[in-house]
């Protein structure tokens, strides 16, 4: 009986393979129970099940990988940022000091052409420092605030507003959003 339902077995198969038999109302018996064949339209839905299932993971992975790539850039350009920052921090104090220099020049000297290419200096290196989107930090006469201000002291005037800043002691920078370095201020009473 054995060796017959394998024969039944491997007809029908070699039928569907070679296209000759119509599967749809083939029966193959093993024992006692009858097991029918899947019909055509059965094995369309499957297929047509599994392609749907195999486009929803392509597209998932098309998904994955696209997210994958944009936060790969973002973090690319805020590594970048990080490390112009950092060596724009150097160069902050080099800034510090051509500003207090050039703004304690004796009156002697000033109409000197040396001097002046000190000063084409200093702006060559700050015009530099705007191409970073480096921009110094606005602070007399502005509310204090302590995400970009760092209060020094407090002092008594009455030219400005209590919790204004009444004096910068040390320029402030800050590179697009981030601050680079607080401006070092004095705060009014």
């Amino acid at each position: 009986m054995q060796a017959g339902n394998e024969m039944i077995a491997e007809d029908a198969a070699e039928a569907v393979l070679n296209g000759a038999a119509d599967v749809e109302n083939q029966e193959v018996t093993e024992g006692d129970t009858a097991v029918a064949a899947p019909t055509l339209e059965e094995q369309l839905a499957a297929a047509q099940t599994e392609a749907a299932d195999y486009k929803d993971r392509w597209l998932r992975g098309q998904a994955e990988f696209a997210n994958a790539r944009k936060r790969m850039e973002k973090e690319r350009i805020e590594l970048y940022s990080m490390a112009a920052g950092d060596v724009i921090k150097k160069l902050l104090p080099v800034l510090d000091d051509f500003e207090r220099a050039l703004a304690n020049v004796p009156e002697n000297i000033r109409q000197n052409p040396w001097l002046e290419g000190i000063d084409l200096v200093q702006r060559k290196l700050f015009t530099i420092l705007e191409n970073f989107n480096v921009a110094p930090i606005e602070a007399i006469g502005q509310p204090f605030d302590p995400n970009l201000h760092e209060a020094i002291s407090q002092e008594a005037t009455d030219e400005y507003q209590s919790g204004h800043i009444c004096r910068e002691l040390q320029k402030g920078y800050k590179i697009s959003d981030r601050v680079l370095r607080p401006s070092l201020v004095a705060v009014a009473e």
